[in-house]
This record gives structure tokens, sequence and C-alpha cells, in this order.
């Protein structure tokens, strides 16, 4: 009985979302027809023209966080019911909406990227119980919160612009949400074991209720108890299995880490969204393999490594780089020399660099060249392992650590030749606002503005200091 009652409530949300889907790509009464009458056909949507008009409306409405403060008091006030929808702490979802906006305006002129990016969200977001009729919600309190702002210097046509652009957005969050309708929202997963690797990094083994489908290199959304409705991502240090492992640094008091870290037991249960991310070996395996990793992006780097034991052809080969600040926080040694010894195709060196010798992790991986060095270490001093020039061109490069080291790693490794699209990483956080800028290809280093909540976006960085002390880029 249950399963035909739950298809019976699949079938409404599929009708829902269609039918709101239509209506949010329809013209607004105000634009549309009167006295009754359809609304004109619905003509190809001209970004680029509202992305120049936004972006003229900015100085009145920015900066962000008070629009965004406005928009939920707007929101909360109309709709009280929706604010159990959301954490108790409302910070990182105004940073994450600050982020999306800023996505938006970008890529308004590349509506091919922007409607993949936010299908892909759309689809997370199902996770949240956010329903179709919600984005309709979304939209007026949004309307307010801009009119509020600007005042007297609003205009018709920037609302105009705005609303298209937030119905562009919604529409493919809608679809996004109704192609995955088939697929789990999350998966219930019990800790098995929770082992301490120093103050603030800990080693989580969980078993999914569920078999939970994923990829080397892929992350998951996990959710503790301790904080409902808050989500951070954390890459598999596996393969799939009947269990998964995460590596977690503490980055904070009060976080997901900090509860993940220094308050989960075995026996808890937590929840994994579906997995996301594009940081995976290809299908054909038919280059050689270079990955660089520093802290916990240690833990991407092991799930590649494990499936490229079980599926490389002979004759390829891997080279890892691993850095952190000093040799005891090679956290993960026992398991790292266990994978040495059984795979004589893999050369390790380990860099430890404290940060008083610039990015010294990247300058060893650039000496070291393509198949140059053999297993060994570099340290803060200056000294590297490993002789040659810095000719990756012909690997596939995978890059998993804190933002900085993935910003730069992208910066150089595209400097010394590497083709953009054999530079993978986990997408990384908005470090800054700004105006627009073009973002040219895929896996590359995102720009300013990078994909909201983990979707991956394109441009370049220049180059970042590289620091170990806030984990995986992915592992907030």
């Amino acid at each position: 009985m249950t399963g035909h009652h739950d298809d019976y409530h699949a079938l409404l949300a599929r009708r829902e979302a269609m039918k709101l889907r239509d209506n949010l790509l329809r013209p607004s009464r105000s634009t549309g027809g009167d006295n009754g009458h359809p609304p004109a056909p619905l003509q190809p949507y001209d970004g680029a023209a509202d992305q120049e008009a936004i972006t003229r409306s900015l100085a009145a409405v920015t900066p962000f966080g008070t629009l965004i403060n406005r928009l939920y008091e707007a929101m909360f006030s109309q709709h009280p019911y929706l604010r159990q929808l959301f954490p108790d702490s409302m910070e990182f979802q105004q940073a994450h909406l600050e982020k999306a906006f800023w996505y938006m305006i970008d890529h308004l002129d590349r509506p091919d990227e922007l409607t993949a990016a936010f299908a892909q969200l759309g689809r997370d977001h199902r996770r949240l119980g956010v329903l179709p009729v919600h984005y309709e919600v979304f939209e007026a309190s949004l309307v307010t919160a801009l009119r509020a702002c600007a005042g007297h210097a609003w205009t018709a046509e920037a609302e105009q612009a705005w609303v298209r652009m937030t119905r562009t957005v919604s529409a493919a969050m809608v679809n996004g949400a109704q192609r995955a309708i088939g697929e789990p929202v999350s998966w219930n997963a019990t800790v098995t074991e929770h082992e301490r690797r120093g103050a603030d990094l800990a080693v989580i083994r969980v078993r999914p209720a569920e078999p939970y489908p994923f990829r080397a290199g892929q992350y998951a959304r996990v959710e503790s108890p301790m904080l409902p409705h808050t989500w951070r991502p954390y890459t598999p240090a596996c393969v799939p299995g009947e269990e998964l492992e995460f590596h977690v640094r503490r980055t904070g008091p009060g976080g997901v880490s900090d509860a993940l870290v220094t308050q989960t037991r075995v026996g808890d249960e937590l929840r994994l969204g579906p997995a996301q991310g594009h940081a995976t070996l290809d299908e054909q395996l038919d280059r050689d393999i270079l990955i660089v990793a520093g802290g916990t992006g240690w833990a991407s780097a092991k799930g590649l490594l494990q499936e490229l034991s079980h599926r490389r052809p002979a004759g390829l080969s891997a080279h890892l780089f691993l850095g952190s600040r000093t040799e005891a926080e090679l956290y993960d040694e026992t398991a790292l020399a266990r994978l040495e010894e059984r795979c004589p195709w893999l050369r390790v060196t380990r860099v430890i660099d404290d940060g008083r010798h610039g990015d010294l992790l990247m300058d060893t991986v650039l000496k070291a060249g393509a198949g140059a060095a053999g297993s060994g270490s570099a340290s803060g001093s200056g000294s590297t392992s490993g002789t040659g020039g810095a000719d990756w061109s012909r690997h596939t490069v995978f890059v998993s650590g804190p933002a900085g080291l993935v910003a730069s790693a992208g910066w150089r490794f595209t400097e010394a030749g590497v083709p953009q699209d054999r530079i993978r990483h986990d997408p990384l956080p908005v470090t800054s606002t700004g105006g627009a800028q073009n973002t040219p290809s895929a896996h590359s280093v995102p720009s300013a503005h990078s994909a909201p909540q983990g979707l991956t976006t394109q441009g370049f960085a220049a180059p970042v200091r590289a620091h170990f002390a806030a984990g995986a880029a992915a592992q907030l």
C-alpha cells in the first residue's frame, strides 16, 4: 500500500512541476496581453540584454546582504511555515544565495551554462523539501526586497529583468527536480567507525541503509542530526562498496565539521545527498594520471587510486604529490604505504610545506616533470625530489585540497600547457564579489563567482598561496 501511495504523490509532484514550469516560462501579466487575451508567445530569452539592465541596477540593490535579509523577512512574514525548511542559523544560506545571485548575473549571456547549473541545483534541493510552488514565493519575496532596497531608484525595466532571470533559473531547477523524480532524495547511513587522527581531524566510516551510487572522486553532501537542514560536501575516500569513508577536518566551532569530528559516535545516523562532481577517471583510461592533493584532499586521491588499481590498463602509471604542513599531518600513512607496496605503477612524492617558502607543493610538481621523479619527499627547506622539466601535458591531472591549492594549481598547470579539459577538481567557493567575467572551459579553475552549492564553473583565478589548514576544498 505504501508503494502505491508514494507513486500517487510522485505523479502529483510531476504534474505540479510541469504546470509550474510552463507558468514560470510564460511572460508576466504586466508584460503580456490584456483584457483576458493570452500573452504573446514567449520569445527566445535574451540574457545578455537582461544582464546589462541588472548590472545597471546593482548600485541600488547592493550590497546583497541587505537585499537578502529583506527577502527572507518578506518570505517568512508572508509564509511562516517555510522557516522550518531552513537551518536555525541563516548565515550559510545567505552567503550561498549571494553566490547564486552573482553566478546568475555573470552567466546570463550564457543561458545553456546557467540552466545546466541550476538544473543540478534543483535536483539537489529535493532533499530540502523544496516544492515547485516555493519558487513563486521566492520570486514575490525577491521583488518586494528589490523595491524596498532601491526605493525611488527602482525602475520597471530593472524589475522585469530580475524577474525574467529568476524565472529562467527557477524553471531550470523545476526541470532538474522533475528529471530526478525517480531518484532517492537522500540516504540514511549509520556510523560504524569514528577514529580521531588528530585534535581536529577524524576518519569516519558509515554504512548506508541502501546501496549508495557514486564514483571515486565525486562528493556527497552530509547532514548531521545535530544540525538539521545543514549540509556540507565531503568526498568519499573509497570506491563504491558496503561502507563509505570520509576524512573530516574541523574548520571551526558550531558547524557540521565540528559536529562530525567532536560529537559524532559509532551508531549515530547521518544523511547523505546524491553524489555530485566530475573529478572522476575517464571511462577509457589512455593517459597517465597525475594527482596533486593537500590536507584532507587525500580523501579524493585515495578513492581515485583505489579505482585505478582495479581498472588500470597495462603500461599506465600514476604519480601522487601529497602535501601537508608537517609530517605528523600525513594522517593516513598506513593506507598510503599499503597502496605503494601493492601498486608498483604508483609513484608518491610527499611534500612538507609549512608555507614559509611560497607554493612549495606546486613548485615540486612542476620541477619534477612527467615521470621524472620516483617516490620521495620534499620539505619546507626548499629541497625537492625529482628533476626535469614541467611538462605534464600528456597526463590527466586531478587536484584536491584547500581552495588556495586548487586555484593555484589550476592556474599554474594551464600556464605550463596542460589542456584545461584535463585539469579536474571539485568546485571552488566564491572568494570575492564584483562584475561578470568570461569563463571558457570545463574542469578548470572557477572565476570569482563559482557555481552555487557545488556546481562546477569554468574560468581562471590568479595564483593563490596554498595552505593546508582548511582541508579539502569541498570539505568545509
